[in-house]
């Protein structure tokens, strides 16, 4: 699939002094040929993300070296590249200035495991979030899962990052973060689509899968907002999106797209009220 030029879509821009603004892109971008250029891209997609101002940019799952997509080969797991591929993300992340949230994956003492790397403006590597729910089809290449949720903040941004299938089924994934002061909750994701699937032109189409729906569900039943990001495919069947704390969707990439998808945040309308509100919940 031959590049595309990024798309920017930048909304709802507040006006009164008094609130804070961020902006966030998210990297649609096409599903990498190979390890190498999966590292390329994302680089690119910082450098990109810097130009156009954004505090943090967010990256679809393990999209370095590349998802372990059923029937698609890739090499093995490469410690040593994964690190190299991390130096290289960080030192874009401190020459563009902006915080990046990686989907990678990293081998641990407990096998191959899906994550997130976190790297501050500075390039400084800030923490992971690893994957603790597995969808039941990726545990035979992904065996490792984490057992620990954490938050980050970048600037005046606090953040939680729910990989995948734990934000389409576990919502209790989320709601942690946002019991715990997150005004975002990124929604790393893979998906693709299968040969005679649905292919939706609309978000959340009533024909589509569930899942758009969960995004809008998450981030009204937490009040906070949802940032959710695919690689851009034809025929996937999930675009990438942000969705308000009331649950409408603020903006969505174009389906198949190539792109950065660049939004506005005011973070006084994450209050996490109704995620605080919750009376039964363990997290």
């Amino acid at each position: 699939m031959p590049a595309s030029r990024p798309l920017r879509f930048v909304i709802a821009t507040p006006s009164a002094s008094t609130m804070t603004t961020v902006r966030i892109a998210l990297a649609a971008l096409r599903v990498p040929a190979s390890p190498a250029e999966s590292v390329q891209l994302a680089t690119s997609a910082i450098a990109d993300a810097g130009a156009r101002g954004a505090l943090v940019v967010c990256f679809p799952e393990c999209f370095v070296p590349g998802y372990r997509w059923p029937g698609v080969p890739l090499p093995p797991p490469d410690a040593a590249f994964l690190e190299e591929a991390w130096r290289t993300v960080a030192a874009a992340a401190r020459d563009a200035r902006v915080a990046v949230i990686l989907g990678t994956e990293r081998l641990t003492p407990a096998g191959l495991q899906i994550s997130v790397a976190v790297f501050d403006t500075d390039g400084t590597l800030l923490g992971w979030q690893d994957k603790g729910q597995l969808d039941p089809g990726e545990e035979a290449v992904y065996p490792a899962f984490g057992a620990d949720r954490r938050l980050f903040t970048v600037g005046p941004l606090t953040f939680g990052v729910v990989i995948c299938h734990e934000g389409w089924r576990y919502p209790e994934t989320v709601r942690w973060a946002a019991r715990r002061g997150a005004q975002v909750v990124f929604h790393p994701h893979f998906g693709v689509a299968d040969a005679g699937s649905f292919r939706p032109t609309s978000y959340a189409d009533p024909g589509n899968s569930f899942h758009e729906a969960a995004v809008r569900c998450r981030a009204a039943e937490n009040t906070v907002y949802v940032a959710s990001v695919n690689c851009a495919s034809d025929g996937a069947p999930t675009t990438t999106a942000v969705a308000d704390p009331e649950g409408t969707v603020r903006c969505h990439q174009p389906y198949g797209l190539e792109g950065l998808l660049v939004a506005d945040l005011d973070l006084s309308r994450a209050t996490g009220l109704l995620a605080s509100r919750c009376r039964t919940s363990p997290w």
